[in-house]
């Protein structure tokens, strides 16, 4: 497995495609009501990356159509953005958005709900996040992945909800994905000692999918989008970690 380490040069230059995220992340928080298609969602996102020089890293990755990853309710990832998906209150919406400089990518994804929802659907959404922020603490030079992945499956199944198992995270940097795989959960028969070494300049995308229902998940007709088999709900929160001597580094913030 050839995991490839970032100079600090590099990694300063991965967090400007993680500022353009952070940028479009606050432009879609504002805009997402009810009423709005995720069509809109998708052209404000690219068209705002555009306009500072950027690439939207998901358009045409691997023959994808849309700049983001527009995922509602029951929907796990890999949602395409329409004209005809209205958001309606109370749905829940998951935005994965990448950016690409011409030489590195970065990677994040929120979860947010629309208008008012309920008490369940908002410790969803709290769960979620708190495990990536869980995974991210062990992120520390000298852990190992495992470390980040029994973080982020503890908190979750300990809060009722289950891990998705079928997607994990990634590493990250030139290429969109790259070697190791993050997973947000540990394999029965994983032992530690065999987890891979977190060395300082690796950058990982971390980011925990959790469902409320049963973690088995099912592709949708459209070839892209993942929905929980069950119908049940799911969130997907991430972000783009540097891992440096001081700690993790969160690029995507």
């Amino acid at each position: 497995m050839s995991v490839k380490i970032k100079a600090k040069n590099e990694i300063n230059q991965m967090s400007g495609c993680g500022k353009i995220i952070s940028d479009v992340r606050e432009i879609i928080v504002k805009n997402i009501e009810p009423g709005i298609s995720t069509w809109e969602l998708d052209k404000l996102a690219e068209e705002y990356t555009i306009s500072k020089g950027f690439i939207p890293a998901f358009k045409g990755y691997q023959n994808f159509p849309s700049s983001i990853c527009a995922s509602i309710n029951d929907e796990v990832v890999h949602g395409l953005p329409s004209k005809n998906r209205i958001l309606k209150e109370g749905d829940i919406i998951g935005i994965d958005f990448g950016v690409y400089d011409g030489t590195f990518y970065a990677d994040s994804a929120f979860t947010f709900p629309v208008g008012n929802v309920s008490d369940n659907i908002t410790k969803l959404l709290n769960v979620t996040k708190e495990s990536l922020n869980l995974g991210i603490q062990k992120a520390q030079v000298g852990n190992k992945i495992y470390d980040i992945s029994k973080a982020i499956q503890d908190h979750i199944e300990k809060n009722g909800f289950t891990v998705v198992r079928s997607y994990v995270g990634h590493g990250i940097g030139k290429d969109l994905h790259e070697e190791p795989h993050v997973p947000n959960f540990i394999d029965n028969n994983k032992d530690r000692s065999k987890s891979m070494k977190l060395k300082e300049g690796m950058v990982l995308a971390i980011e925990p999918m959790v469902n409320v229902g049963n973690f088995e998940v099912e592709l949708s007709n459209d070839n892209w989008t993942v929905k929980t088999c069950d119908g049940s709900l799911s969130a997907h929160f991430e972000h783009t970690v540097a891992l440096t001597k001081n700690g993790p580094k969160i690029l995507t913030n």
